[in-house]
This record gives C-alpha cells, sequence and structure tokens, in this order.
C-alpha cells in the first residue's frame, strides 16, 4: 500500500488526484475501521490510517473517511481547544483548502466560510496569493496550509494575507520545516525538477523553512505565536489521533494599530 500511495502521489497531477481520491478513500476506509486511532474532525475510528508521503512515506497518515493528515487534525484540535473559532461569528478565507475542512466549515453556523485558490476544484474563487481579489481589513480568520513553499515570494503572499485580515484577527500559516536547518533556504537558480526535489524536498518547492519560520513571518507584520500545542495533549491522545510530534502551531495576528 505504501509504494502504491507514493507512485499514485508522484504521477499524478494533484488537481486530478483531489477529484478522485475523496469517492477512492471512502470504500478504502470501509476495510481499515476498528477502534485503535481515532479521526478527530470526522469521529470516526479505525484500525489504523492509511500511510502517506510523497518521498518518504508515514504510517498512520492519512485518514480515509475526512482525508485529514496529521496536521490537519492537530489544527482541528487547536481551534476545537485553544479559541473560540467554533462559537464566535466570524468570516474566513481559507486558501488551498484542505478537503478534510471544508463540508465542516461550511456547515458552522458562526462561520462565513471563503476558499481561495488557483487551481483547487473545491475553491469558490480563483486567485492569486499574490494578488488577493478582496478589500482591506476584510476576514476575521485566514488559513493557509502548505503553500507558502510552493509560491514565487511568501513575503508578498503573507503581505497579501495580512492586508485582507482585519485588525486582530489571526492566521493559522503551516509550511513543511527542516529543524535541523537553523535559516529558509531557497536558491532561484535551481529550476531542474530532480534538484530542486534534492534541495527542497518536492520538485514544487521553491523553499525549505528552518527553525526561523516564525521570525520570517514576523518580519512580514504579523505578531507570530509559536504555539507548542502537541506538547499540551497527553501521549496516549497523539498517538490515537495520529498527530506530529514536533509540529508547532503558527498563529500570526495582525496588530490592531499598524
Amino acid at each position: 500500500m505504501k509504494l502504491i500511495i507514493s507512485i499514485v502521489l508522484r504521477t499524478i497531477p494533484r488537481i486530478y488526484l483531489h477529484q478522485i481520491s475523496a469517492t477512492a478513500l471512502q470504500i478504502i476506509g470501509i476495510f481499515y475501521l476498528g477502534n485503535n486511532f481515532e479521526d478527530p474532525i470526522s469521529g470516526k475510528k479505525y484500525r489504523k490510517f492509511l500511510p502517506y508521503g510523497r518521498v518518504h512515506s508515514r504510517a498512520n497518515a492519512l485518514s480515509p473517511g475526512s482525508m485529514s493528515l496529521e496536521r490537519h487534525r492537530l489544527i482541528w484540535l487547536y481551534l476545537k481547544n485553544k479559541t473560540d473559532f467554533f462559537t464566535t461569528k466570524k468570516k474566513m478565507l481559507h486558501i488551498a483548502p484542505e478537503y478534510c475542512f471544508i463540508k465542516k466549515f461550511k456547515a458552522m453556523p458562526n462561520l462565513e466560510y471563503i476558499t481561495g485558490d488557483i487551481e483547487s476544484p473545491w475553491a469558490d474563487v480563483k486567485m492569486d496569493i499574490h494578488q488577493i481579489p478582496f478589500d482591506n481589513n476584510t476576514f476575521d480568520v485566514v488559513m493557509c496550509n502548505h503553500v507558502l513553499e510552493h509560491v514565487e515570494s511568501d513575503e508578498i503572499a503573507c503581505k497579501e494575507i495580512l492586508r485582507v485580515m482585519k485588525p486582530g484577527a489571526f492566521a493559522i500559516l503551516q509550511s513543511p520545516i527542516d529543524y535541523n536547518r537553523n535559516e529558509t533556504y531557497e536558491d532561484s537558480s535551481i529550476t531542474d525538477p530532480k534538484e530542486r526535489e534534492k534541495h527542497f524536498l518536492q520538485d514544487d518547492h521553491l523553499r525549505i523553512f528552518g527553525l526561523d519560520y516564525g521570525k520570517r513571518l514576523a518580519g512580514f507584520g504579523f505578531e507570530v505565536s509559536e504555539e507548542d500545542y502537541i506538547h499540551e495533549l497527553k501521549p496516549e491522545l497523539v498517538i490515537r489521533y495520529g498527530l506530529p510530534v514536533n509540529e508547532k502551531i503558527y498563529l500570526c495576528k495582525k496588530p490592531l494599530k499598524a
């Protein structure tokens, strides 16, 4: 199964993969039902999650019912337990929307929920993150996960996100981080896909963020809190929910005063 998933992820363009995987995983999920693991987003329980990863396959990563990965389940728990996201009226922009969240967020009566992306079949608005087509001070929440490593300019993208946020609003901006690297690494001269994969983990990545990621976001104008929420949870829950053991939540607020 690990080899099959790895081949599929590498060979099928993501836009088409998204369109076929939801139905396929619903069927596959029937054979994984059990009680060893639990998806906090869907509430479904499994004997194990599916492996996932384009380069290095991770065991118990992908929940077949919701299509959530480790980071999605962590974000869900953080929003539920540490914020007023589920209880207070908010307007939200979800950039590059993840399938596992879309139906849940759209069904929330307190949330005015808008999705945007340049190619996702699930996006309400087709948009380039470098030129977000909304007015200043529009959104209470922005979510943008695993996007900033792909874009031409993470600085322009972040400043656009900041622009459309209301003063005091928050964004969650997760990206893959190399914990062995102190500083973000990027080199625009590396254009060959194989070389980019070697340097940046995937051929569609333009940079690999290091331990300076939070400071980098702060340099773009956010008030950044690196939330070590994973270590607030009991170890048995980290295992049961299939959560990433080292990942921090990057909570990025727009200052009340510029």
